[in-house]
């Protein structure tokens, strides 16, 4: 890691992008299994047909403020990078306390004993893609001639809950803390991002009274699958007119060793590689790899979202490239569940825990965010080639992935009352936020 002189004095920052991670989530859980049982639902309708296994809760005890401040708390310390040495904090949430108040100035305390308030930043908010947009954010300070030398934090941490009813198995919780700056174990490709905005109403937020989102089901699911469409043929062609296929062919899945997307819940994730398949597919129909897939030759993209004989044969076909490039990095989905914003940042901290450092060195990772409403964008980070680099993040993910196992299973019943105490008591009084770094899990 540079020193902060060796950063002041640097022209142009290198290799920008993050530097390391810290991973928080609670340390209640329920198991779906056992939810199907308590819902009355038919068995495998959340385990198989979403894909989850169990779910990260919050208590009363704990709000989107307290998130922030144990996981920026935790690391700062273990990275020992020194409040005095952050220019920039900003907090990408849809978890609101305040209408005006923003989560970064709660933030602020942390920074006292330094002295520090010459911190840029504040709150960004878009569903689930406020994370993504903070991020994208604090690179471009780095890479401005605002930059003086200092890394940049960002923060993505919500709360996910829903009323009871068939959206409630696809809650969660959770934050993630990135360290940004320049000679990063993860750096952004410059040029190799596409975005895709739209106005629409598949999932909003209302009425600040209530922690429960009203949901188009149906909707969020095309409006996913559109915005995906949409990034990644313009990532495709951003990339091929940069040149990054080496000799100037048509960008395609196969130029992405990883591949990651924003997880509401693993099913759909499953779905979105295969689509991306799909595009391919519709792009190059006479190429040899898909003759087995000949009988689909005449579509059309905007056909397809709900055509389930479509979907089958796809996520069939890309089953292998599914288990190899995207499968490793739904841990963190699967077992604490629909994270909101910090959602694809666990799936890149997951990817990197189940995978071998000499495995990692090097490798495209694609990244899919999507926000409703919506926003969406699709972006590429380099691994670095330096092991001893890589090794420290490696490392220090996996100790904080190992939390998983020390975490208290709730029973579906507690869960249910735990819940119902979060919706008489939201927005009833005012809290006092205590860092939970200190506290036993188990």
């Amino acid at each position: 890691m540079q020193s902060f002189k060796q950063r002041k004095q640097c022209s142009w920052p290198e290799k920008v992008g993050i530097i390391d991670m810290e991973v928080y989530f609670p340390s209640l859980y329920v198991d779906q299994e056992e939810l199907e049982v308590h819902d009355c639902v038919s068995r495998g309708k959340y385990t198989i047909g979403l894909g989850q296994s169990q779910m990260g809760f919050c208590s009363d005890r704990e709000d989107v403020n307290s998130l922030c401040l144990t996981v920026v708390q935790r690391l700062v310390d273990r990275t020992k990078v020194g409040y005095k040495h952050i220019g920039r904090l900003e907090v990408g949430t849809e978890t609101i306390i305040d209408k005006s108040k923003s989560v970064k100035s709660v933030l602020m305390q942390l920074f006292k004993d330094s002295g520090n308030t010459d911190i840029e930043g504040v709150d960004t908010t878009n569903a689930c893609y406020g994370g993504t947009a903070a991020l994208f954010n604090s690179l471009s300070w780095v890479e401005s001639s605002a930059w003086d030398g200092r890394y940049a934090v960002v923060v993505a941490a919500d709360i996910a809950v829903y009323a009871s009813g068939n959206a409630r198995p696809t809650g969660g919780a959770g934050a993630i803390a990135m360290l940004v700056g320049p000679g990063a174990a993860l750096t952004f490709e410059r040029g190799m991002r596409a975005t895709h905005m739209a106005h629409v109403y598949d999932f909003y937020k209302p009425d600040l009274l209530s922690e429960f989102p009203r949901v188009d089901g149906k909707l969020a699911i095309q409006c996913y699958f559109q915005a995906l469409d949409q990034c990644y043929q313009l990532f495709c062609r951003k990339a091929q007119a940069l040149g990054k296929t080496g000799n100037w062919k048509e960008f395609t899945i196969d130029d992405l060793d990883i591949i990651l997307f924003h997880a509401p819940y693993c099913k759909l994730v499953k779905k979105a590689l295969a689509r991306l398949v799909l595009n391919d597919f519709v792009r190059n129909v006479d190429s040899e790899k898909y003759k087995t897939m000949e009988t689909f030759s005449h579509l059309k993209l905007q056909e397809t979202y709900f055509n389930k004989d479509v979907e089958r044969a796809f996520v069939e076909f890309s089953k292998p490239l599914f288990e190899k490039k995207t499968q490793p990095g739904l841990l963190l989905a699967n077992r604490v569940g629909n994270m909101y914003t910090p959602c694809l940042y666990g799936c890149l901290a997951s990817y990197i825990v189940r995978s071998s450092i000499s495995d990692l060195l090097g490798k495209r990772v694609g990244m899919f965010s999507y926000g409703s409403g919506l926003a969406s964008s699709m972006f590429s980070i380099i691994v670095t080639t330096d092991a001893k680099l890589l090794e420290s993040l490696h490392t220090a993910l996996k100790d904080q992935l190992n939390y998983l196992e020390l975490r208290k299973k709730v029973s579906p019943t507690e869960f249910t009352s735990i819940l119902k105490l979060r919706e008489q008591t939201h927005h009833q009084g005012l809290h006092t936020f205590v860092l939970l770094s200190s506290v036993n899990i188990s």
